[in-house]
């Protein structure tokens, strides 16, 4: 059944299971029909198991779906289960406050485990098992955290043990069976009977109750308790619903991932006896529902929202809504693809981009649990259901695609001891494949999951990584940094910033041979949308840096320091690197590598860049727009005011008439005249016309934009207009964005019109200049010059890249700028292209430059 598409009006995320592009609704596979509401689902190789308020643990046989047996022994609502593989055992948990034990292969009871007997914890709602810790956490009703440790030095208990009789006893517990809560505990008051720990409140069970004869339930191995020291009274103030483990993650340790009643989800370091380290305030009532995927954590909300956390950063990424007003109440995850199943018996499943993919009534009622599991080791996965309509439901689901799922999978490169090209070209082939469009809100988690992608492949390649935020709404930053050989004489190491971006210009599909995000290779080119600009040169560098780690040759610090918002004006990167500025610590050097060669086979060096200074202008009237007919000749139009006032910008000549404009521009210097003169022969352009675009200033007036119907009778009552300036050295940015205002508020003023005038300054960057005579300019040139057997042109581009001026001043040392691509590489444009051999040579002059830099710059880093 499809849902309307008003139940989901108020989401953010495009309907795309609408669409025939979309994977499809999964197939149902079978129904298991269940005496009482599904709580719980586990699953092993085998079996699926579920736990509900008939207090049995029914268990399905996967080959056939038949019943197998049933787990007796509960006399409460089984609320958690959790299968551990790797002693073959199944923990549940109850509202009869217990947590049983059951080995998988016998299907027998091993162990009853008690929450501290003087915490009245009241219903067990979740556990968590440890792999790593051989510990067991349960979330609890009175908002404790209670945690139980199997692991060898305390509890010598392996899965083939369980087949004796032996009852341990252990350090981190005790073999004595809990006492009764006069409670939790309790019979119905009618009944007029003392609490005893078998009280089930008239709860039915498929074929035994309290009052039957319990010889036919099988006796477990021991009793054991939670000690008291392994309790954390409050640890939420709600109750504790869900839990969820990041195992060993990159972090550090082993992390519990909790979700409470009282709106927060909590993170806690389980390294040694929990601690929190983070709590994260959702404001969307209660949650339900968790899981974890790499860094991030996904909360299902009782407002219908899944909240998206980041843990590197420790921010709210995203917020899904699914059924507004719905309980999320439980999710599961496979790939990128993630499952939510909500109180209105809906099933959802949303892309790693937050796209809804697919949405379908699952039950008829609530769906109250759910699991992904596979038919056998290599079978198919299905999502397994279970609802308040007594069913369990198996759902078949379609493979994935390779690409599809390639930001979410392990990035498994080749072997840095094989040819490094390899490397290179495999990873360029992920990381295209992920639309970094960062000026398009709808590839926002498409650009964090870029910078996500890009530190997993810098941790692989050696670096030591992190994200940093930049502000909200904003993409993070990637910091890494790779940790060269201590040189000679304990001389202090040079230590190289490496700046790039990971977002893209858009890509419409139109123009292109291919697709855009799948990276093509014809005729020793790469296409795909960033080859060029600028993931191709990230990545190139990043395995040169890597092929001289794994050799032991690096005798440099690197650190890569790579940003998401560079296409739309490096939006929050200066107060970030200023805020993180001991993380990146002292720098050198800075090498930059996101620009083009001038001509096809000729390197180059750039060594200078333009600034520019971002103008927007309107002029309004205190009218509506009115038909010319009618008003034409009686009102001063805003329109005719806004093109005598950009004529007022540049004479006949394209002179720029802001008043001082030209007084500090650098005069050319005869060595320069005599490098545009070769750069002329080599680019079949003028002289004059390099100089033009590279060291002179200039004024570009954008578009005008008229309010209106835009028809050829209608005045319009408002105009707007960009207008920019690029700068060169010596020109100040701040004196000439303020003498540009100045001077639009100064010509408006002599137009005398009743009309108003509003100008602002959205966007400036300084110009740059290299410096070409010290160490660190040469050892460039001259690895260039070793690669490609030729010495290389020096040139410069008129437009301009924010960050480079800026880390200049921030880190007190100069930048170099090295272009990898070809004038030809399409940049921002469709079919835009890196040529294979520039891309892998581009890598080996990086490699010899840092080379030299490790033999010879410690003195100039000391």
């Amino acid at each position: 059944m499809l849902i309307p598409a008003s139940d989901a009006a108020a989401s953010l995320s495009r309907d795309l299971w609408q669409s025939d592009a979309s994977p499809a609704i999964p197939r149902l596979l079978h129904s298991l029909r269940e005496l009482r509401s599904v709580l719980s689902l586990a699953a092993s190789d085998l079996y699926i198991f579920c736990g509900s308020q008939s207090q049995d643990i029914p268990v399905w046989d996967k080959k056939t779906f038949r019943l197998k047996d049933s787990l007796r022994g509960h006399t409460g609502s089984v609320l958690a289960l959790e299968y551990v593989a790797e002693r073959e055992w199944l923990f549940s948990s109850s509202g009869d406050s217990t947590v049983r034990i059951w080995s998988t292969s016998t299907l027998t009871p091993i162990y009853v485990l008690s929450p501290y007997e003087d915490t009245a914890a009241g219903d067990l709602f979740s556990v968590s098992w440890s792999p790593s810790l051989q510990t067991i956490y349960v979330g609890c009703q009175n908002t404790s955290l209670q945690w139980y440790d199997f692991s060898s030095e305390h509890h010598p208990i392996s899965a083939a043990s369980t087949q004796f009789g032996d009852i341990p006893t252990s350090a981190s517990g005790t073999s004595t069976p809990r006492k009764a809560h006069k409670f939790f505990d309790s019979y119905p008051q009618y009944e007029r009977k003392p609490a005893d720990i078998y009280a089930n409140n008239n709860a039915p069970s498929r074929d035994i109750s309290p009052h039957s004869d319990r010889s036919a339930v099988p006796a477990p191995r021991a009793y054991l308790s939670i000690p008291a020291e392994n309790v954390i009274d409050s640890a939420h103030y709600g109750y504790i619903y869900c839990m969820a483990l990041l195992q060993d993650s990159e972090a550090g340790g082993v992390r519990l991932v909790t979700g409470s009643g009282d709106e927060f989800v909590k993170i806690w370091d389980c390294s040694e006896t929990p601690t929190e380290l983070y709590a994260f305030e959702c404001n969307s009532g209660a949650i339900y529902s968790l899981v974890v995927k790499d860094e991030t954590v996904y909360a299902g909300c009782q407002d219908g929202s899944v909240k998206v956390l980041d843990l590197e950063t420790n921010t709210l990424v995203r917020t899904i809504i699914g059924q507004e007003g719905v309980d999320v109440l439980s999710m599961s995850m496979i790939h990128s693809d993630l499952y939510t199943c909500s109180a209105n018996g809906q099933v959802q499943r949303f892309s790693a981009s937050f796209d809804c993919t697919a949405s379908w009534q699952a039950h008829n009622g609530i769906v109250l649990s759910s699991i992904i599991t596979h038919s056998n080791s290599k079978g198919r996965p299905y999502l397994v259901t279970g609802g308040n309509d007594d069913y369990i439901k198996l759902w078949e689901l379609t493979s994935r695609d390779e690409d599809s799922g390639a930001r979410d999978s392990p990035i498994v490169l080749p072997s840095l001891d094989s040819h490094t090209s390899d490397t290179l070209t495999y990873a360029l082939s992920k990381f295209v494949s992920i639309p970094s469009v960062s000026c398009n809100p709808s590839h926002k988690e498409d650009c964090r999951q870029a910078a996500i992608w890009l530190k997993k492949c810098l941790t692989q390649l050696g670096a030591k990584t992190s994200l940093l935020p930049t502000g909200e709404g904003m993409n993070p930053l990637v910091l890494g940094t790779f940790s060269g050989a201590t040189v000679k004489n304990k001389q202090p190491k040079p230590r190289l910033l490496f700046y790039g971006h990971y977002d893209v210009i858009s890509a419409p599909s139109d123009g292109w041979d291919s697709d855009p995000f799948h990276m093509a290779g014809r005729n020793g080119y790469l296409y795909g949308r960033g080859v060029t600009d600028n993931k191709g040169p990230i990545l190139a560098v990043a395995c040169a840096v890597a092929h001289l780690l794994a050799t032991r040759a690096l005798a440099v610090d690197v650190v890569f320091l790579i940003e998401g918002e560079e296409e739309c004006g490096s939006t929050g990167f200066g107060d970030a690197v200023r805020r993180h500025k001991d993380l990146v610590g002292h720098i050198d050097t800075i090498l930059v590598s996101n620009s083009t060669w001038i001509a096809e086979d000729t390197p180059c060096i750039t060594y200078g860049l333009r600034g520019v200074v971002h103008c927007s202008l309107e002029i309004s009237s205190d009218l509506p727009d009115m038909h010319s007919g009618i008003e034409g000749g009686a009102v001063v139009e805003p329109l005719l005011d806004m093109v005598h006032l950009l004529a007022t910008l540049t004479d006949a000549q394209q002179q720029v008439r802001i008043p001082g404009f030209y007084d500090r521009v650098r005069q050319q210097t005869d060595a320069e005249k005599c490098l545009y003169q070769r750069l002329a022969i080599v680019t079949g352009r003028p002289a004059a016309s390099l100089s033009s675009r590279w060291r002179e200033p200039s004024l570009t007036v954008h578009s005008i934009e008229i309010s209106g119907p835009k028809n050829a009778t209608v005045i319009p009552g408002s105009i707007k207009s960009q207008v920019s300036l690029r700068i060169v050295p010596d020109q100040d940015l701040d004196s000439i964005a303020k003498s540009l205002c100045l001077h639009l508020e100064t010509s408006f003023k002599h137009l005398k019109s009743p009309n108003k005038l509003k100008v602002g300054v959205e966007h400036t960057a300084d110009w740059w200049l290299g410096e070409l005579d010290d160490f660190w300019f040469k050892a460039l040139e001259g690895a260039v010059q070793e690669e490609w057997g030729m010495e290389p042109l020096r040139i410069r581009e008129g437009g301009s890249i924010p960050s480079v001026p800026f880390l200049e001043k921030e880190f007190g040392c100069h930048a170099l700028h090295l272009p990898m691509g070809q004038s030809s590489d399409q940049a921002h444009l469709p079919n835009e292209r890196i040529s294979l051999d520039n891309l892998r040579r581009g890598k080996s002059v990086v490699e010899r430059f840092l080379t030299t830099v490790g033999e010879k710059g410690f003195l100039c880093s000391a």
